[in-house]
């Protein structure tokens, strides 16, 4: 895809409604995927959708966020916003993998965690947070691929990993274009502009130090040819994984991954 697309046009396509999904990759990467639902506490989250699975041959655990196809599913997984139930099933995932020593691959695509009075009554920022310390000590290899839309903890909380990987046109933030544009001039049609203020882009990470790899795109976004970005993805995530299992201290080196995001591009701006 041209250099020359906007971060407005980027945003848009990454929430195309017909964009691969955690379903489509699951489907196209990898076979025996065994779902497994349920927090161990309040409840089953649609909106968050792992398991256990091979990877050419490799058993992996598996964990996305989940948009939905239609109108019902949209609703059931509530636009692919987890709530507490969701990360905790994550978590229990992980501590699975850690304990079986399966490598860890996740697939975010996710406009935030659901923000709702029920879910924090129930303590949604304590699971984001777990989450988030989960990872972070995990012994496993941990390949996190940005799909689509990624923002605030919602999506961080399955990002924490050693591989952070970006699809050409998905997006990375703190929050929304619209809450950003929102919150700095109390007008959310200015969220155009936000989104090139904002860094959210693939190209722009990459130069920050916050993301690894950009996957390519087919011209006009993943939706228009999905085998070939399923592909593209497989390549990149194998090729990562096999890199990972000779690391010696994958915690210490996730720990200095993410202290020397920005460290760059903050060293260029005193200079």
């Amino acid at each position: 895809m041209s250099g020359d697309v906007t971060a407005a046009e980027r945003v848009a396509i990454a929430r195309h409604p017909r964009r691969p999904n955690i379903s489509d990759y699951i489907n196209a990467l990898f076979t025996d995927f065994f779902e497994q639902r349920g927090d161990r506490l309040m409840g089953e989250d649609a909106a968050i959708l792992g398991g256990a699975a091979l990877y050419h041959g490799r058993p992996v655990t598996v964990i996305g966020t989940r948009k939905g196809r239609d109108l019902e599913e949209n609703l059931r997984c509530r636009f692919g916003m987890p709530g507490p139930e969701g990360y905790r099933k994550a978590r229990r995932l992980m501590g699975q993998a850690e304990k079986f020593r399966r490598p860890i691959i996740t697939f975010v695509d996710t406009g935030g965690a659901y923000p709702g009075l029920e879910a924090e009554e129930r303590g949604q920022g304590e699971a984001i947070a777990r989450s988030l310390l989960e990872m972070s000590r995990l012994t496993v290899p941990v390949v996190a691929v940005i799909t689509g839309e990624g923002s605030s903890g919602g999506a961080l909380a399955l990002a924490a990993a050693d591989r952070v990987l970006m699809l050409e046109n998905a997006v990375y933030a703190v929050l929304s274009p619209e809450g950003f544009a929102s919150i700095l001039w109390k007008d959310a049609g200015r969220s155009g502009e936000a989104g090139e203020l904002m860094k959210l882009t693939a190209k722009d990470l990459k130069a920050l130090g916050v993301i690894d790899e950009i996957i390519p795109e087919p011209g006009g976004g993943a939706h228009l040819a999905p085998a070939i970005v399923f592909r593209q993805v497989d390549e990149a995530v194998s090729r990562h994984l096999a890199q990972l299992s000779r690391e010696r201290d994958l915690p210490g080196g996730r720990y200095r991954k993410f202290r020397r995001m920005g460290a760059a591009a903050c060293q260029k701006e005193a200079l």
